[in-house]
């Protein structure tokens, strides 16, 4: 069998401008150059991942910032932080002016027993009393409670003023996330470490050095 007098010499990478025929010259010019730019984006795809932020980072507690200017009275907003929902409820003056209605029914209506921010150690929880933040998360078993803002719901009962109900094991909480004593969860729920940037946005994650 003859060689073919077309092939190309190991490494000789003048070939295509030795080829007669210029459409497959030009075959030959393209082909090269596709492979050149595959491999320039293999050596830039790992730089670009590189420059990315870090699942990783994020899974360990990176700030999250929420902006609040849209939410309305007596709305939910839900962040995710450290893989965890965060809630923002703003509260009416109605739901504050019922915190301190009936504190007996709760099992630790001032925040003593677990650790928690100092701006959470007051009625409200809160740094501003209107805003509430707090991670979603009962403290039975760690299923997430619903949102139930409103009042004497038949499923609740005539004395419920509003709060976050776990329908896993029955556990209640009410609008500040205060646990009610003689249910499963034995701690209210948490409050995280969160700052005001402005009146309308929060850093949930960078604890705030204001006190309520």
């Amino acid at each position: 069998m003859s060689a073919d007098n077309n092939a190309a010499p190991p490494g000789d990478s003048s070939f295509a401008e030795t080829v007669e025929d210029p459409k497959r010259r030009r075959m030959l010019v393209l082909s090269a150059a596709g492979v050149g730019g595959l491999g320039a984006a293999a050596v830039a795809a790992p730089l670009i991942v590189s420059m990315s932020p870090s699942a990783r980072a994020k899974a360990a507690g990176a700030p999250v910032e929420a902006d609040i200017s849209k939410l309305e009275p007596g709305r939910l907003l839900t962040v995710e932080w450290r893989g965890k929902p965060v809630w923002i409820v703003k509260r009416t003056e109605e739901t504050l002016g019922r915190l301190d209605a009936d504190t007996a029914r709760l099992s630790d209506p001032d925040s003593a027993v677990a650790m928690q921010p100092a701006y959470a150690q007051n009625a409200a929880r809160s740094i501003k009393p209107e805003v509430l933040v707090v991670v979603g998360i009962c403290t039975h078993l760690g299923c997430s409670p619903s949102y139930r803002p409103e009042l004497a719901a038949p499923d609740l009962g005539a004395d419920w003023d509003g709060g976050f109900f776990c329908p896993c094991h029955g556990s209640k909480f009410d609008m500040a996330g205060r646990v009610y004593a003689g249910v499963p969860a034995p701690y209210n729920l948490e409050i995280p470490p969160y700052r005001y940037v402005d009146d309308n946005n929060i850093v949930i994650g960078e604890d705030s050095e204001v006190a309520a």
